[in-house]
């Protein structure tokens, strides 16, 4: 075996799209590599003995270079090349990861009588995550939200948010939002662009996307924190029901804000209880 390495991010993850590239002192290119899904690097060729640079790139890090010394039999043993996230940010590893409800809150902030705040949350839902592996922005959401579980803590509220006058569950049982593409907007936050299906009408709706950590949980498992928010105008989704009381106010607010806090865990389903 000719060159061997192993690349890996700050948390231990391996980056499987890196290439190593080698240079002799002259700066020619003597050699080429990319690393396997482990993030494994083994070409088979020998080398000429001697000083060597190495320098391992992989989108969305930062370059690593260093020098390596090549032995009579050819070899050269990198041993393992750790790369720093661009922006100094370590990002989950990529692949499937399915949001856990029971540690997840999708909420919604209404304003009341135009001085307070009404918090409802959906009790039902699915989603899943899937983080590309070459490039962050590729990565993709998808979430269906049962209408019918909106919880104010107020069930003649929560009957009347069901009925015609606002989400008519009986007509419309699902809200769907579909991602359609993520925008960097700083080194761990991003929008995400997205289509949001409520009432039988689709609108484009941004997530502003912070990344919270990773960290190992008590089944084995990997779980990743985010937190977003999002702003909705209920007449953009034909929720046009309103109360004008005394003095001209509105009982209810026309913008709703949207507050998510999700786990999610690594791999296409949760783990069992």
């Amino acid at each position: 075996m000719g060159l061997t390495a192993r690349i890996r991010t700050r948390d231990g993850w391996a980056v499987s799209h890196a290439v190593v590239t080698v240079t002799d002192m002259t700066g020619t290119q003597v050699l080429r590599v990319e690393a396997d899904e482990e993030g494994r690097v083994r070409d088979p060729n020998p080398l000429a003995p001697g000083s060597y640079t190495v320098i391992v790139t992989a989108v969305g890090y930062a370059p690593a270079a260093s020098s390596a010394i090549v032995t009579a039999g050819g070899r050269a043993e990198i041993g393992k090349v750790t790369l720093a996230r661009q922006g100094g940010t370590e990002l989950p590893p990529p692949g499937p990861w399915t949001v856990d409800p029971a540690h997840s809150t999708v909420a919604a902030v209404a304003q009341h009588l135009g001085i307070s705040s009404v918090r409802g949350r959906f009790t039902d839902f699915t989603a899943a995550i899937e983080i590309a592996p070459d490039d962050v922005t590729k990565s993709r959401v998808q979430a269906v939200i049962r209408a019918a579980s909106i919880d104010t803590g107020n069930g003649t509220r929560d009957t009347h948010l069901r009925s015609a006058d606002f989400l008519d569950v009986e007509r419309y049982p699902e809200l769907t939002y579909t991602s359609t593409g993520l925008t960097v907007a700083g080194s761990d936050r991003w929008t995400v662009h997205g289509e949001l299906a409520m009432r039988g009408v689709v609108r484009p709706v941004d997530l502003h996307l912070a990344y919270l950590g990773t960290g190992a949980d008590p089944w084995g498992g990997t779980r990743a924190a985010f937190r977003a928010t999002a702003e909705l105008h209920r007449e953009d989704f034909a929720m046009n029901y309103n109360q004008v009381v005394q003095a001209g106010i509105a009982a209810i607010g026309t913008t709703l804000k949207v507050e998510l806090e999700i786990q999610a865990v690594q791999g296409e389903s949760l783990p069992q209880a």
